[in-house]
């Protein structure tokens, strides 16, 4: 049994460089690659290597580091100008999950205090330093989730979840998957029902392969199930992550995830969204202000290799849906629990 699982990491201190599991080969090879290059960590984001809000935003963090090793910078205006290319660079990977632009800022932000108030022997490693501060808080924020999150689950329920959201898609436990794997550190045992996650499958390559590896009794089920699943009583809470969360509740999460929100709805099952504070967009009022990336056609008619469709056919694929506030019952956080969802709610537990 795997107790921890560790995404991503950086080897050595300012020469070092950033090392991440290849998400794409899971489940059948767990292998890491090496990001030397700024253009390999953008290009791991992009093509989801590293996958999951959290995770992305530790990657960016740590990309800016490996994006100013080209090219040692002593001069202010010179050092600034290429974090600002390098974040500018790296922000084109992807356009929903929040805590890109999150990590990206607040690297920016920390280097233009450096350069007024650190000597410039001190820029790169105390760049470093904030990246490593980023990832070490998002470790803390995960176990505070599920600390918060297990609570609202029973000994022996039965609950559903969709695409990714544990330790893969973040430092080390995960948010939804941090609910589960808390409630098994103190001894309740639950029966998880993970969904496929179509096109990309990351709930039976990612999902069921960490649930398996912490020896929790998983079932995978096809996203269409999720309906039967639910008449079946075979599941009494739905537990999925965030990618973005406007200030309204309406958060943005995996294709399918709103879907589930429906139904979980119809059938009287409460619906969780498990996310750190930093998911939250403020500056978005509501669900429909936030970006929804569309991927490439071939991820649906030739999915790993394997054409499934004729050529010729039209194809529509968002990676992502909004789940209006509505249908969320809590949003799960490392400050608490937001119940009911709404804007002054919101407001009430970031300021806390």
């Amino acid at each position: 049994m795997v107790d921890k699982l560790e995404t991503l990491r950086w080897v050595g201190n300012e020469e070092g460089h950033l090392v991440l599991i290849d998400q794409t080969k899971l489940p059948v090879e767990l292998r890491e690659i090496e990001c030397r290059r700024i253009e390999d960590v953008w290009e791991a984001i992009k093509s989801l290597r590293i996958r999951g809000a959290p995770a992305i935003g530790i990657a960016a963090a740590y990309g800016i580091c490996v994006g100013l090793q080209a090219k040692p910078l002593i001069v202010q205006k010179d050092f600034l100008d290429r974090v600002h290319d390098v974040a500018g660079y790296l922000a084109t990977s992807r356009p929903t999950a929040v805590n890109l632009f999150w990590a990206l800022d607040r690297m920016k932000k920390t280097a233009r205090k450096l350069a007024t108030e650190a000597l410039p022997e001190r820029w790169f490693a105390d760049l470093l330093e904030e990246a490593r501060a980023i990832h070490d808080e998002d470790r803390a924020m995960c176990h505070a989730i599920g600390s918060f999150g297990a609570e609202l689950l029973h000994h022996e329920q039965g609950v559903l979840t969709h695409c990714n959201a544990g330790g893969l898609a973040t430092s080390e436990y995960g948010t939804a998957l941090s609910v589960f794997f808390t409630a098994q550190d103190q001894g309740k045992l639950l029966h998880v029902f993970v969904d496929e996650t179509r096109p990309l499958l990351q709930g039976s390559r990612l999902t069921a392969w960490e649930l398996t590896q912490r020896g929790i009794k998983t079932t995978l089920i096809c996203d269409s199930m999720a309906a039967q699943v639910m008449r079946e009583q075979r599941v009494q809470a739905v537990v999925t992550g965030a990618d973005r969360i406007a200030a309204n509740g309406d958060t943005a999460n995996k294709i399918g995830t709103y879907g589930l929100a429906v139904l979980a709805k119809a059938h009287d099952i409460p619906f969780y969204v498990a996310a750190p504070t930093n998911t939250f967009d403020m500056a978005i009022t509501n669900g429909k202000e936030i970006p929804i990336e569309v991927r490439a056609a071939e991820e649906v008619t030739h999915g790993f290799n394997c054409q499934t469709a004729p050529d010729e056919v039209n194809v529509y694929n968002p990676a992502f849906d909004v789940t209006p506030a509505s249908l969320i019952h809590s949003i799960i956080t490392e400050k608490g629990v937001v119940n009911p969802v709404s804007i002054d709610a919101i407001r009430s537990l970031l300021t806390s």
